[in-house]
C-alpha cells in the first residue's frame, strides 16, 4: 500500500485565488494507535517542515514493507495562508493579517458540549468512555460552521486530529534549546516521547490560557476527568507543541535525526513495527509553565546577551543588558535584565534591537513564580 494523498481546498479569501492543504496518509484507518503529525501552524517557522520532508521518507518505505501498524495522519505545512503572507520582502507567517490573531490561539475548547452529550452516559467501562467522548467530540466538531478562511483551517486541522491518540504539533522558537509544551496529566507518560527526542525542557501546563492547538485536543480529557471524577476518563490523546530549537536551525542532518527520533518514538508506541532500541537517557525532567520566567524588557535599545542558551540561571542573575545608543554618560547607557527563577536558559529573542516590555528570553525554573496567572504564555 501506498502513501495516500488528499487535498483540502480553503475558501477564497478573495476571487481568482485558492489555498489548501495537503494531507499524507499511512497505514489503516480503521487501526490504533492514530497519530496525527503537522508542522508550520506558524508559517514562518520552517524547521519542522523538513523533519516531516524526511520522516515521510521514511513512513514511505515503512508502507511499502506493511510496517504500519497503526494509522497515522501527516500535514506537512499546515498554514497555506501564512505561508503566502509576505510584506516588504519578509515573511510574516505567525499572525492572521486581515485579523491579527495568532494562528496557535483561540482554538474551540469542546468540553462544555461533550460534557453535555456524555454526562449522563458515562460508565465503569474505561473503554465504553473513551469512545463515547470521542464520538461527541467528533459530533461538536461538526456542528461548527466556519466563516472564514482563518476559521476554516482552525476547524480543519482540528478535525484532522481528532480521535488522535497521539498528536505532535512541530513548532520553533526564534532562538532555543529542543523544549515541548505538554499538558500537565500527560507527564510522565509522556517521558518516552521527551527522551526519544531529547528535549532539554519539558513545560508542564493542564491549560495555558492561549488555546492553542495541541490543548484543544488534550484539555477536554483532563477537564471531564475533573468533572466526573468517579468514572474512568483517561487522557486519550498525547497531544504536544514540539518546539525545535530556533528559526534558523533548518538544517538537513538535524532534521533527518528528528525524523529518525519520531521514527523510533512511533516504534515504541507501536505504530510502527521494529525494534525502536532502548529508550536514550532523558535530558531533562518536566517542569511547570509557571515556574518559567518570561523576561521583558525594561526600556528600548540594543540588546546585548550575557547567557548563551542552554546556561545555568540563577535568580537576580543578569541576563542580558538594554544599551542606549545615544545616552551621553557611557557609564549609565545600559540597563540589566535579571531572572526571577533559577533554572535554564532555553529561548531567547532573534532580533536585538527591542522595544520596552518585549520578551528578551526565558528561563525554565522548577518553582511556581508569584507573577505567573492568567495566560501562561505569550501571544
Amino acid at each position: 500500500m501506498s502513501r495516500r494523498s488528499e487535498r483540502i481546498a480553503l475558501m477564497a479569501e478573495s476571487p481568482g485565488t485558492e489555498q489548501f492543504l495537503t494531507v499524507f496518509r499511512y497505514g489503516n484507518p480503521e487501526n490504533r494507535p492514530k497519530v496525527y503529525l503537522q508542522a508550520a501552524l506558524h508559517a514562518d517557522e520552517i524547521p519542522g517542515m523538513l523533519v516531516l520532508h524526511h520522516l515521510c521518507a521514511m513512513l514511505d518505505a515503512a508502507e511499502d514493507r506493511g510496517d504500519i501498524a497503526g494509522d497515522i495522519t501527516v500535514v506537512p505545512s499546515a498554514n497555506p495562508i501564512g505561508l503566502a503572507q509576505h510584506v516588504a520582502g519578509r515573511h510574516l507567517g505567525r499572525y492572521d493579517l486581515p485579523s491579527g490573531i495568532n494562528f496557535n490561539r483561540g482554538y474551540a475548547d469542546l468540553t462544555d458540549k461533550v460534557a453535555d452529550r456524555v454526562g449522563n452516559d458515562l460508565c465503569d467501562d474505561v473503554q465504553a468512555n473513551t469512545a463515547m467522548i470521542r464520538a461527541a467530540l467528533d459530533q461538536a466538531l461538526a456542528e461548527i460552521m466556519p466563516t472564514s478562511a482563518f476559521a476554516q483551517l482552525q476547524h480543519t486541522l482540528l478535525r484532522l486530529a481528532s480521535g488522535a491518540d497521539i498528536a505532535l504539533d512541530l513548532h520553533c522558537d526564534y532562538e532555543a534549546l529542543n523544549y515541548f509544551f505538554l499538558g500537565g496529566k500527560l507527564w510522565p507518560a509522556a517521558a518516552d516521547l521527551a527522551a526519544d527526542l531529547g528535549a532539554e525542557a519539558v513545560l508542564l501546563a493542564v491549560s495555558s490560557g492561549g488555546e492553542p492547538f495541541d490543548e484543544a485536543l488534550s484539555v477536554p480529557w483532563a477537564m471531564l476527568a475533573d468533572r466526573f471524577p468517579d468514572k474512568p476518563i483517561p487522557q486519550a490523546c498525547l497531544s504536544a507543541t514540539l518546539e525545535l530549537r530556533g528559526m534558523s536551525d533548518v538544517d538537513d542532518g538535524v532534521a533527518r535525526s528528528d525524523a529518525e527520533n519520531l521514527y523510533r518514538f512511533l516504534q515504541r508506541r507501536g505504530v510502527i513495527a521494529g525494534d525502536p532500541g532502548p529508550l536514550p537517557a532523558p535530558k531533562c525532567d518536566a517542569t511547570p509553565l509557571e515556574a518559567a520566567d518570561s523576561l521583558k524588557a525594561p526600556a528600548g535599545g540594543l540588546l546585548v546577551y550575557h547567557k548563551r542558551i542552554g546556561d545555568h540561571v540563577e535568580t537576580d542573575e543578569v541576563v542580558a543588558e538594554i544599551v542606549d545608543p545615544l545616552a551621553g554618560d557611557p557609564a549609565t547607557a545600559r540597563t540589566p535584565v535579571t531572572s526571577r527563577a533559577t533554572g535554564r536558559f532555553y529561548s531567547r529573542c532573534r532580533d536585538k534591537l527591542i522595544r520596552p516590555g518585549e520578551c528578551v528570553g526565558n528561563v525554565a525554573g522548577t518553582e511556581p513564580l508569584a507573577h505567573r496567572s492568567g495566560d501562561l504564555i505569550e501571544d
